[in-house]
């Protein structure tokens, strides 16, 4: 290898060292960032002055190259961009949401169940739960909010509610 050779090689190596330092300092940036960043550096401006048109092309060539694979490398070791991870992160979420959101209900039926005493009758506007007929026993399960009707079995209207599941 030649003195020239090496010494373009050492170069491109110190850029290269110089990636993983700025990416280190910021792990957010882009190949095209981290690209930007590089090539205005004095290690750039040097080889710059050093090497031919042809040879400079060649560099940043394999600098995007080589920038991109860190990158990749550094994205697949971290845990946060793996789609199980985020597959993961996103179930969770949504049974926090779920259980947030149920007991909010909750503690608006058992309200109304102090309200209404524990009595509900058919026409009443409801939220949900399992309203169960006084006269005949017969079990009605109410998922959304709406008003209740009257007893399918018995056709009476009186109704006291089970308590809601935790």
């Amino acid at each position: 290898m030649s003195k020239k050779s090496t010494e373009l090689l050492a170069l491109y190596e110190a850029l290269i060292t110089q990636v993983k330092s700025d990416y280190s300092d910021d792990n957010t940036m882009t190949v095209k960032k981290l690209f930007n960043i590089v090539t205005s550096s004095k290690e750039y401006l040097s080889l710059k002055d050093r090497a031919k048109a042809n040879e400079l092309a060649l560099v940043e060539q394999f600098l995007k190259r080589d920038i991109a694979a860190y990158l990749q490398e550094k994205n697949d070791t971290d845990l946060s961009h793996s789609p199980t991870m985020i597959t993961v992160e996103s179930t969770l979420w949504h049974w926090l949401s779920g259980i947030t959101d149920r007991s909010q209900i909750e503690w608006h039926e058992v309200i109304q169940d102090f309200k209404h005493q524990g009595h509900y009758m058919s026409g009443e506007i409801v939220g949900q739960g399992i309203m169960v007929c006084t006269n005949c026993g017969h079990e009605m399960r109410i998922e959304f909010p709406g008003v209740i009707p009257d007893c399918p079995q018995c056709d009476k209207g009186e109704f006291t509610r089970e308590a809601l599941a935790p």
